[in-house]
């Protein structure tokens, strides 16, 4: 808070668990309205005075990459943080989750002074600027699946545009984000710029939202909180809100599919990493009839190479689920999903370990149609449900059929079907003959209720400024 380290204004505190083994890591301090509040005049009176928002570009850049480079140095530490806090495997903490973060503050600070504002073509009696302004105080609301990489992704461009950030990490996973707090001001970013506010979602993130003096929110996580937090903005001050919410990704692979073993590795990867806690995960496998039996072997066979264990060992493919509580919820899911009637062929039950530990099964259903549960609602675990279709008509139907946007995947090798595919499935990502792999230069987000607004690229600047036309007079 404002640069220095400080207690909530009640003393309060949270226990923060490791899921690995149930230990206490730590406590934290648990803000409640009153911080928010305090938070608040602190982050709007630094952009007021311009001690951030006034820099030149140029200089918000070097900050900025200093502060990139900062993260770079300090990545072992970082992502073991990540790893005991919410069970990220060290290998995905290293080799994914610290370079996307690096990245993202680096090409953001970059772009802070190369992107242009316009002249408008009004003719000679006028000249008429169109300028775009920070939005003054955001606060960012991040979740607990990727705490470090979605972080970087509401800092980058918040910060190069010249706002002020409140941020708030999600009460399973908030080291980091503390951590990030003091390199901040190691890198010189001026204090009260960048505020820090651990605590939990209903009390510190609900209140964040209904503040009057925020300008804009900017949060991933699950659908439900997302609609919560358009109600909380329409219920104070219409304050902006950005969201990348749930999904439900089709992972669509024809019979025609360059080559099946790459494909079923991507679609085993595609669930199970990061135990399934990725939003745009592939949680929905849809296999041309002709070749199911056969790819949908190739794929148990990759899932049950996979090796889940401890999240501090560089050899685990899979870690734990973040809590108890999700824990619970993936296996109410596979239950539920045996109760509809869909068949159980890989796995399905928690891990037996000599320590506790919240780890779990990579598992996959098959005979799944898609009005069951398992097919229709966020499970966000290790758990795949597969459909089959006969043409690409009814895969395109069923890829549709869902509340949920975020992204999809085609596998085939017919040029014609992946782009007349591609623009007809509902959905912010398509991905073909690939899973993933995509970078900071283009936007990631959702349609329908997986969201609006979108994280990565210069679109990502959008969400955090303004469009000011300024008219001058030359007559």
């Amino acid at each position: 808070m404002n640069g220095v380290w400080a207690a909530a204004l009640s003393d309060s505190v949270f226990d923060d668990h490791s899921p690995i083994d149930g230990a206490l890591l730590c406590q934290v301090a648990n803000c409640g309205a009153e911080d928010v509040d305090r938070a608040v005049r602190i982050s709007r009176a630094a952009f007021e005075d311009r001690r951030w928002s006034g820099l030149a570009p140029r200089e918000r850049k070097r900050i900025l990459l200093k502060f990139a480079d900062l993260i770079e140095a300090h990545a072992l530490e970082l992502a073991v943080l990540e790893s005991r806090d919410m069970g990220m495997p060290i290998a995905v903490a290293m080799n994914v989750n610290l370079p996307a973060a690096v990245e993202s503050i680096r090409w953001h600070a970059e772009a802070a002074d190369k992107v242009y504002d316009e002249i408008a073509p009004v003719g000679d009696g006028a000249l008429a600027l169109i300028m775009r302004e920070p939005l003054g105080v955001i606060a960012a609301i991040v979740p607990w699946n990727f705490p470090l990489m979605i972080t970087a992704w509401k800092l980058g461009p918040a910060l190069a545009a010249g706002n002020s950030v409140i941020l708030k990490p999600a009460e399973q996973s908030p080291l980091t984000a503390c951590r990030l707090g003091e390199l901040a001001v190691e890198a010189g970013i001026p204090p009260g710029v960048l505020n820090v506010l651990p605590g939990l979602g209903e009390v510190t993130g609900k209140a964040l939202a209904l503040h009057g003096d925020v300008d804009a929110l900017a949060f991933t996580g699950s659908t439900e909180v997302g609609k919560l937090l358009l109600h909380y903005a329409s219920r104070s001050n219409m304050k902006r809100v950005n969201l990348e919410c749930g999904g439900k990704t089709p992972n669509i692979v024809m019979s025609d599919a360059p080559d099946l073993d790459v494909a079923a590795r991507a679609a085993a990867f595609g669930i199970f990493n990061n135990q399934g806690q990725v939003c745009n995960a592939g949680s929905r496998l849809l296999v041309q009839q002709d070749i199911h039996d056969v790819f949908l072997d190739k794929v148990c066979t990759v899932a049950r190479s996979l090796k889940v264990g401890n999240p501090l060992d560089p050899t685990s493919q899979l870690g734990t689920l973040v809590d108890g509580g999700q824990l619970s919820r993936v296996q109410h899911y596979v239950d539920g999903g045996l109760k509809e009637g869909a068949r159980l062929i890989l796995g399905g039950q928690q891990l037996t370990r000599e320590q506790p530990g919240y780890y779990f099964e990579p598992t996959i259903f098959d005979g799944v149609s898609n009005d069951m549960t398992i097919a229709r609602e966020e499970i966000f675990g290790p758990v795949l449900s597969t459909l089959t279709f006969t043409d690409v008509e009814e895969a395109i139907t069923i890829a549709n059929d869902s509340p949920y946007g975020l992204g999809a995947a085609l596998w085939t090798r017919d040029l014609t079907t992946a782009h007349r595919t591609a623009r007809r499935i509902r959905a912010g990502t398509v991905f073909v003959n690939a899973f993933g792999g995509v970078d900071m230069t283009v936007p990631f987000g959702g349609f329908k209720q997986s969201g609006n607004g979108r994280d990565r690229s210069l679109h990502a600047l959008e969400k955090v400024t303004d469009i000011k036309t300024t008219w001058i007079n030359l007559s």
